[in-house]
């Protein structure tokens, strides 16, 4: 079965055309600037197109997908009608979803319905959903894979906040996770490896530009460090991560700000920008680190404090560990953050090879030293594959 993957954002769309018979990308791209413009970049094992095409809505860049799929220099399908499936990306499930599930009209409306919890990514994904069947028609099975499901585990005193009862109650404000696909992708790879669930004790550091930290128990979520939107957790490229929440209503008071302006503040003008006045990129603060930037050192040093103090706390809620799994464009690539990270957990049973530490190989790699209780790993995330592997197993199930 060859299952098209989508990751749809506002003004854009992302694909990936996978073969499920050995797992291999046949082809990938992008369609950027959906509605103020139009750019598709397509890329196979052998070339790669780009050119600019007018995007009006989602409708027009599915289109141009199948165009560039099925025709020209790109082309690696003789008929659309290969595509045996469909499977979309969707950030917020709610409390609805605790797995991928089958798109149906209903499916949409409910998608759409949670665009209060996820109002920036829930409506064009929800919005792309319907382009896409009106596209390939609705005889293609397509299914939503859900940023949230994964956390779905969580039990209450890991999920629910210090407020009143009610607010949950009325309006579902609770933590509930991001990253999950990553998160389920990297900890179910590892445990594939070692051929064990059961009794173990897993802390995922998903890194990159928006990051998040998970305890993994028995396979299953047991804490996160998103909450009830991608603010909370550890400082990101321009998120606060969590803070006090008096420091909101003290700035809003003291500059005047509205519930916009100040959430704009700690979403767009936050966490490393914020604290190095320098740049949203880790690599930037790194190598600024190195010339003597001070600001530039402390967002390091803050972020990496920061993700130490989860991976003990999660080992202390679980009762132990039994690895820490370090994924995305941070976490596969800082062999710096890796090494001040871990430095100082030996007493947990945590600790680096230095050399191994300091090698990127884009595979999966085990990074700590050999006869260690706790092991040290650097696991390429694959979201795309993972939303491929539920598309396929729910439509085969359905038929």
């Amino acid at each position: 079965m060859k299952i098209l993957v989508i990751n749809a954002g506002s003004s854009s769309l992302k694909y990936q055309l996978i073969d499920m018979t050995d797992e291999h990308v046949i082809a990938k791209g992008n369609c950027e600037r959906i509605g103020v413009g139009g750019l598709i970049t397509h890329k196979t094992n052998d070339i790669t197109v780009s050119y600019e095409v007018e995007f009006p809505t989602h409708k027009e860049a599915f289109l141009e997908v199948v165009k560039v799929l099925t025709s020209g220099e790109g082309k690696v399908l003789d008929d659309v009608s290969e595509i045996g499936a469909v499977g979309h990306r969707v950030l917020h499930g709610g409390e609805f979803y605790k797995v991928s599930t089958l798109i149906t009209e209903e499916v949409v409306k409910t998608i759409e319905d949670l665009s209060e919890l996820g109002p920036l990514h829930n409506p064009p994904q929800a919005a792309a959903i319907r382009a896409c069947r009106s596209v390939f028609g609705e005889d293609v099975p397509m299914v939503a894979v859900f940023d949230t499901s994964f956390h779905q585990t969580m039990p209450e005193k890991s999920y629910m906040f210090g407020i009143p009862y009610e607010y949950y109650e009325k309006y579902h404000i609770r933590r509930y996770g991001f990253h999950g696909t990553s998160h389920r992708y990297v900890s179910g790879h590892y445990l594939e490896m070692i051929g064990k669930k059961e009794g173990t004790k897993v802390v995922v550091c998903h890194l990159g530009n928006g990051s998040s930290i998970t305890a993994v128990k028995d396979g299953k979520c047991m804490d996160t460090t998103m909450g009830f939107t991608p603010l909370d957790g550890i400082i990101m490229g321009t998120r606060s991560g969590g803070i006090d929440p008096s420091v909101m209503t003290y700035l809003m008071n003291k500059e005047n700000l509205t519930p916009d302006e100040m959430s704009d503040i700690l979403n767009k003008k936050s966490g490393f920008l914020g604290i190095s006045g320098l740049s949203s990129d880790a690599r930037d603060l790194v190598n600024a680190s190195h010339e003597g930037h001070h600001r530039a050192r402390l967002a390091c040093e803050i972020v990496r404090y920061q993700i130490k103090k989860f991976i003990g706390a999660y080992a202390a809620a679980m009762g132990g560990i039994d690895a820490v799994l370090f994924t995305g464009g941070i976490g596969e690539n800082s062999g710096e953050l890796r090494a001040e990270v871990c430095e100082g957990l030996e007493f947990m049973g945590i600790e680096l090879d230095p050399a191994e530490n300091t090698k990127r190989t884009g595979t999966d790699h085990k990074i700590s030293k050999e006869g260690l209780p706790v092991e040290v790993w650097v696991i390429p995330t694959n979201e795309e594959l993972a939303i491929a592997q539920d598309t396929k197993a729910i439509v085969e199930a359905s038929r």
